[in-house]
């Protein structure tokens, strides 16, 4: 899978903050190897036009999200508040979705929609019902 992104360093800020371990591999491009293999590669606009000078950068929003799954309700919680904390725009704040997991969006620097999600908390759910 590979990102266009327009600032590198802002770029990898945010997805170290979800947890991802990445390689610079130079000033213009990085890989993030993720749980099961798949590689997530960012490269830049310099890069892209260094081997297609006919390439266009893209435009409008993005019509794809990008889903990590997180261990619990409170770890979606938890980076939700860090990554908006850090200035990322939250597109929905954490909730408790009609399908059965914890979810929450925010945008990443370059306007890529990132999903958070995990199981819910039902000892949690259990206590707000027994109240």
């Amino acid at each position: 899978m590979y990102l266009f992104v327009r600032d590198l360093p802002a770029a990898l800020a945010f997805y170290r903050l979800l947890g991802l371990s990445v390689e610079e591999v130079s000033p213009v491009f990085a890989r993030a190897t993720l749980p099961g293999g798949a590689v997530l590669e960012f490269g830049t606009a310099e890069l892209t036009r260094s081997y297609d000078p006919n390439w266009q950068e893209p435009t409008g929003p993005g019509t794809n999200t990008l889903n990590f799954e997180l261990s619990s309700a409170r770890e979606v919680d938890a980076t939700y508040e860090a990554l908006t904390g850090a200035g990322h725009p939250g597109h929905l704040a954490p909730c408790d979705a009609p399908w059965g997991a914890r979810f929450a969006i925010v945008d990443d620097p370059d306007g890529n929609v990132v999903g958070l999600h995990g199981p819910r908390d039902r000892e949690a759910e259990r206590r707000r019902e027994a109240a």
